[in-house]
């Protein structure tokens, strides 16, 4: 079954969730700070969590931090971060960190295991449609699922994969925020074309030389985003 690390300081929330997904047949690890969660995520236990469900109010590292090194160890974990409230600056910054989607507390239970369900089929190894994209340096290998600039692998995590391969697979043509919500994030139901924007800053600033004059991902105001020139 898919084991789940649940970084969580308030007792209650914690335990409460932890029974929710165990009811919903995940394994769970759970730790109440993040130098915790970090820990367990360096030992042997570290090898079976397949996604990390993680607090942005935590006691000592917050949760910001915990997840800048969770990407620095790994680009393949799935990251939820929880968020107390729907506050913009909290939940840009979290998705800027690295975090893959998001959301609000008090949470009931089918949308987090609905959200924890999306961001599990997005990191399976599955390509889109589409050609090998090669664009100045840039070569997307859709059957290998890997990116390499100018020879040099690049790493990204399951879903900037994904919003990559999506984009690429039709060069020149502008997708909508809500259409990469649907095929990237499986979002038909509470969409956030924040998540878009902070994947695409993300993806900018490991692919393109100048991430300011983007080559590769390209905006197409006031409608979304298309992969190279036209």
């Amino acid at each position: 079954m898919p084991h789940v690390l649940l970084i969580e300081d308030d007792t209650s929330v914690r335990d409460g969730m932890e029974l929710v997904l165990r009811r919903h047949g995940y394994g769970v690890d759970t730790a109440a700070t993040g130098e915790l969660a970090l820990a367990l995520l360096d030992g042997p236990a570290g090898g079976r969590v397949e996604l990390a469900v993680l607090d942005l109010m935590l006691p000592g590292m917050d949760g910001f931090e915990v997840c800048r090194r969770i990407r620095a160890r790994t680009a393949a974990l799935p990251i939820i971060m929880l968020t107390a409230r729907g506050d913009d600056h909290d939940i840009v910054t979290g998705l800027e960190a690295g975090a893959d989607d998001y959301v609000v507390k008090p949470v009931t239970a089918p949308v987090l295991e609905a959200r924890i369900r999306a961001a599990l089929r997005r990191a399976e190894p599955s390509a889109p449609r589409g050609p090998d994209a090669d664009l100045a340096g840039l070569v997307i290998d859709r059957a290998g699922l890997t990116v390499t600039k100018n020879g040099v692998p690049v790493p990204l995590p399951p879903t900037e994969l994904r919003l990559l391969l999506e984009l690429s697979a039709s060069p020149g043509r502008v997708l909508s925020r809500e259409q990469l919500l649907e095929s990237v994030w499986d979002h038909t139901f509470l969409g956030d074309s924040r998540l878009v924007d902070a994947a695409v800053g993300r993806l900018r600033a490991k692919l393109e030389d100048v991430p300011a004059k983007p080559r590769y991902v390209q905006t197409v105001r006031g409608f979304g985003y298309r992969f190279g020139p036209l």
